[in-house]
């Protein structure tokens, strides 16, 4: 059944045991359809998704699939949409009836459990700091990027919320990052690097210089400064850096694994005896081409804020969403939240 609002306490008796994940369903570069398609995918699998967004449209969307009516899909009304180009800050102002907005009032009345949004990054941090506010401590949240690797994934924090940063910052991102990594993944002392132009510790420009030793006598599993081949190595489970450089690292991956990808299939195209060879290689491609996307992870953790709030790409299609629902709903089993705010405690970096 369709249900149009979550109502209180006898909503959350009703759903109790299941995460609620807050979709934000005009968040993207492709407005609502793959939002909602992914939603019902990921309903289909025994999700609980609250759609936000304006009524009529979403439920327009919905009535494509005829099962929708039978899994545990709600919609929540929001008049407005903050767009991709719109200034974030002043748009989260205001627009308070925007689908973003409402999505976070929704989280803070504990009428679901965790927010995705594909939409506007900057202004998914806006309306989430405004909303829900940081944890205590906490001196910037981060935005807290897997990038999948052949041999797993590294999770690179910052990945775009804070283009200037300290060391004191460097240092709170580096436990969140670590905490992340050890929660949603299940690895034990989840190995940090320092993202630098050197492996030695004289390496580095002056944030890299500042925080460095202070990672080294810190109680994380430091292994040094990370240069970007290592990194793509897997060397360590958590990249730190400030998020101008992350931001640059990640759309840098995205655009390799892209080029990659390309560079084969026009070699396979370019001669008839390459196309046979591809035909035999071609489900090792797909597997590869698997692992290597973003969509199988669907939207990256803003840790440190008071909330579960995921930030998903902007050119999120179906699978890409229904990823994130899944990311999100592990975050509320894994009680992500308390255990961040004891890794900002354990940073020992006061706001």
């Amino acid at each position: 059944m369709v249900r149009n609002r979550v109502a209180g306490l006898s909503a959350s008796t009703e759903l109790q045991g299941t995460p609620r994940i807050i979709v934000d369903a005009f968040g993207g570069d492709h407005g609502p359809g793959p939002v909602v398609e992914g939603c019902v995918a990921a309903a289909r699998e025994g999700h609980t998704v609250i759609l936000v967004g304006h009524e009529d449209v979403v439920r327009a969307e919905l009535s494509k699939y005829p099962d929708a009516t039978s899994l545990a899909i709600e919609v929540i009304d929001a008049t407005e949409v903050i767009g991709m180009d719109d200034h974030a800050a002043q748009a989260v102002r205001a627009k308070r009836g925007a689908s973003m907005n409402v999505a976070m009032r929704a989280l803070k009345d504990g009428r679901g459990d965790a927010v995705f949004s594909a939409g506007n990054s900057g202004a998914v941090m806006a309306s989430a700091l405004f909303t829900l506010g940081r944890l205590d401590g906490v001196r910037r949240p981060a935005i807290a990027a897997v990038v999948p690797l052949l041999t797993g994934r590294v999770v690179i924090v910052d990945a775009g919320a804070n283009a200037d940063c300290d060391a004191d910052n460097l240092i709170q991102f580096a436990y969140m990052g670590s905490m992340y990594v050890e929660r949603m993944f299940g690895v034990a002392r989840p190995r940090v690097g320092l993202i630098s132009n050197g492996e030695e510790p004289s390496k580095g420009n002056a944030l890299v210089l500042a925080t460095h030793p202070r990672l080294a006598e810190s109680s994380l599993n430091f292994v040094g400064n990370i240069e970007g081949r290592e990194l793509a190595a897997g060397h360590c489970d958590v990249a730190v850096c400030d998020g101008f450089t992350g931001n640059v690292v990640l759309k840098l991956a995205e655009g390799v694994s892209k080029l990659c990808f390309d560079l084969v299939r026009t070699a396979i195209r370019s001669r008839f005896h390459y196309k046979l060879a591809g035909a035999v290689l071609r489900p090792g491609l797909v597997k590869a081409g698997k692992v290597l996307d973003y969509a199988e992870y669907g939207g990256a953790p803003l840790v440190g804020v008071q909330g579960n709030v995921f930030i998903g790409h902007g050119s999120s299609k179906a699978r890409a969403i229904s990823s994130g629902v899944r990311t999100a709903s592990v975050a509320v089993k894994a009680n992500l939240i308390p255990s961040m705010q004891s890794a900002v405690v354990a940073s020992g970096v006061a706001r």
